[in-house]
């Protein structure tokens, strides 16, 4: 069995495959690679027992069969390849050797026959969605899932696909994201949860292209199918918290700022915060607004003013800067608005520009109560 195929080529898709791969696992086949062999087609797969994904690259062949190659070695190999074309070979001594120019090398396979099956998504509902969309919805929600082995709701990205839109929704209990896509219709409402790791590989292949992405998903497991790939993974058992239930709907003090400007003045400001609230205080009076903090275990402060368009009544909230930041490097627009109600009700940060048609987002974060 032997086939050839471009040494560039194939690096790029098994790249993307490596990104499921543990450090470590308890079962040593995961820490290869399956390749199945079909004449012109090879399909190599990836797996972490929780998600499989599988490439499908265009090789030049005759033959068929299957074996599991060590991931990471195959991957360190590729690396330093400039572009050509590599033959790979089964030989009798249960050895792949890889010919290329001006050298050969060979690496133990083994039988493939312990690897994973993938899941078979039976009963299933799906939807597309264009994957450069997937990727965003992706990016504005994960990084706000939070990481408690108690709350394993909470550790993924809540997928809600309604009749007129699709929602996806992060949150650990101290910062929320809502992104909602509108020009998206689907004819089953449903919801699950996805974890986090396949969801940050999702983001990473997906960026940027113009393709569709179709989802299966059941009760249990949801499947991707997009270009070359797919994605199989298991996904989170439990019921999402009603997140609209903490949204406040009025929020009558509206601030609205450069994005940069505000996000590089807390930067600095939190510098000075206690290193355990890592507290802030916003004051809004007028077209004013004042950054503070101190930590008095160190006698350390500082205090900044900005311009800003301010409309409601006079006031102060405390925020953790740490989540302030986070949120707006997670933003895209120029400006941004903070709709407050009361000191100790949540904020909620929306982009007032650079959104697309059908596009909406709103970031929830708590405040910190201020002290005396």
């Amino acid at each position: 069995m032997n086939f050839i195929v471009s040494s560039s080529y194939m690096f790029q898709k098994l790249q993307v495959l490596g990104g499921i791969i543990n450090n470590s696992n308890t079962l040593a086949i995961l820490d290869n690679f399956l390749f199945e062999l079909d004449s012109n087609e090879l399909k190599v797969s990836a797996s972490d027992l929780e998600s499989t994904i599988t490439a499908k690259i265009e090789v030049q062949s005759e033959s068929s069969g299957s074996f599991a190659i060590p991931a990471k070695t195959l991957l360190e190999t590729l690396k330093t390849f400039v572009e050509q074309p590599l033959t790979f070979t089964v030989t009798d001594k249960n050895t792949i050797e890889i010919s290329y120019q001006g050298g050969k090398s060979e690496l133990a396979y083994i039988n493939p026959e312990d690897f994973p099956n993938t899941v078979e998504i039976e009963d299933s509902s799906s939807t597309q969605i264009l994957a450069d969309t997937l990727a965003s919805a992706i990016s504005n929600t994960i990084f706000a899932t939070g990481n408690d082995s108690l709350r394993p709701v909470m550790n993924g990205v809540f997928f809600q696909f309604l009749e007129n839109d699709v929602r996806f929704v992060g949150t650990d209990a101290h910062k929320l994201v809502k992104y909602t896509r509108t020009d998206i219709q689907n004819e089953r409402p449903t919801e699950f949860i996805m974890p986090k790791k396949p969801l940050n590989l999702l983001k990473s292949v997906l960026a940027g292209s113009e393709e569709d992405v179709n989802i299966e998903y059941n009760e249990t497991n949801a499947k991707f199918s997009f270009e070359d790939f797919e994605l199989t993974c298991r996904l989170i058992d439990g019921k999402y918290p009603n997140y609209e239930a903490v949204i406040p709907n009025e929020n009558p003090n509206k601030l609205i700022i450069d994005r940069v400007q505000f996000l590089n003045t807390v930067k600095r400001i939190s510098i000075f915060a206690n290193k355990t609230t890592h507290q802030i205080k916003l004051k809004m009076s007028g077209a004013e607004l004042k950054i503070s903090a101190q930590d008095l275990d160190y006698s350390n402060s500082g205090e900044e003013r900005l311009d800003c368009e301010y409309h409601g009544d006079d006031m102060e909230i405390g925020f953790n800067s740490r989540f302030l930041i986070e949120m707006l490097n997670n933003m895209n627009s120029k400006d941004i608005q903070l709709a407050m109600s009361l000191p100790n009700r949540a904020g909620l940060l929306t982009p007032v520009d650079g959104l697309e048609d059908g596009e909406h987002v709103i970031m929830l974060v708590m405040p910190v109560m201020l002290g005396n």
